[in-house]
């Protein structure tokens, strides 16, 4: 095989390692700790309303259809060189039938979470225009 051939196939090599997924390239990358919420935490991601990060807290405005808790939800803490992404996981469904204009106001402090003071943080989530 020529140096051409090698080349090729080293390149077509890196393409398919990138193709296998961002968890497998974060795993490589030094300082990260890349979170699975597809294979690890149960429930689907949940759109949030509104989010703010404050004050070492991160607040959340989720949609209810009235029974939706701090309970129902849980934050997945993804880091990376200093910046943390956190993504809202919908856990317990909300069965209820009586909506809550605005959504429900949900918080998490970063000691809770395992961010120290002053980290940036992002969210990782979509967002929904709230329900009327």
């Amino acid at each position: 095989m020529g140096s051409t051939g090698i080349r090729t196939l080293l390149a077509l090599t890196a393409i398919s390692a990138l193709l296998t997924g961002c968890a497998g390239i974060q795993a490589l990358l030094p300082g990260a700790r890349a979170a699975s919420p597809a294979v690890s935490v149960p429930g689907t991601q949940e759109s949030v309303q509104a989010a703010a990060i404050a004050q070492g807290q991160a607040v959340f405005w989720v949609g209810s259809n009235g029974c939706t808790t701090r309970d129902d939800l849980m934050p997945v803490v993804s880091q990376y060189r200093g910046a943390a992404t956190i993504t809202l996981w919908r856990v317990s469904e909300d069965d209820c039938d009586a909506p809550v204009p605005g959504g429900v106001e949900v918080r998490w402090t970063f000691e809770e979470m395992g961010l120290r003071p002053g980290t940036d943080v992002r969210v990782g989530n979509t967002y929904e225009r709230p329900q009327d």
